[in-house]
């Protein structure tokens, strides 16, 4: 191996260090404990070796946000692949969307509330991004309805699950019915 894939090898374990470190601390204490100093402590390197990476919180939201979409599109497949049959292929991956939300609340704020400088529905939009939606579209797409665009259909789905998602952790709706709202949100929906 040369010095220089050693020196690449080596910025990219620190780089996931660096995610791996703000994402714990943003799930336990939340994103405002989330700080290049705090960061630069607990990793044990200085904050100019942080900031070699990441010009900021906002570029460190952002890889949260990239590896949070890329573990919800994985979730959304395998809960969808493991269900037969539409309704049932829907109703898990609402459920799976759900529960992602639920598990890691810092990380779907990283990906849906807070500026991590990512492009959303443009051209720009990273990869991750763009897959999690993907494996949205791809299980909803069947269940759109003749005449409907797949695409748009997804988007209200999404809406819908999101806001499920953010009323519910803010306590906005009464706990123990996410099961019931999203097959009602499938009912509703869904043309099965």
């Amino acid at each position: 191996m040369s010095v220089q894939e050693r020196k690449e090898r080596e910025r990219a374990v620190r780089e996931r260090l660096i995610v791996a470190t703000a994402r714990e601390l943003a799930e336990r204490q939340g994103w405002d404990a989330v700080t290049t100093r705090r960061l630069a402590e607990r990793i044990e390197y200085s904050q100019p070796v942080l900031y070699s990476h990441f010009r900021g919180k906002r570029e460190i939201i952002g890889a949260v946000a990239l590896e949070g979409a890329s573990e919800m599109a994985s979730a959304l497949r395998t809960a969808a692949s493991a269900a037969d049959g539409p309704r049932a292929r829907v109703t898990a991956l609402a459920r799976a969307y759900l529960d992602f939300a639920e598990r890691n609340p810092a990380v779907y704020d990283a990906m849906f509330q807070l500026d991590g400088g990512l492009a959303f529905a443009a051209e720009e939009t990273p990869a991750p991004l763009k897959d999690a939606f993907a494996a949205l579209l791809e299980t909803l797409a069947e269940v759109a309805g003749e005449g409907v665009h797949p695409g748009l259909f997804t988007e209200l789905f999404w809406a819908a699950l999101h806001g499920l998602a953010t009323l519910t952790r803010a306590g906005r709706l009464p706990p123990g019915d996410a099961d019931r709202r999203a097959e009602l949100l499938v009912d509703r929906l869904a043309v099965i």
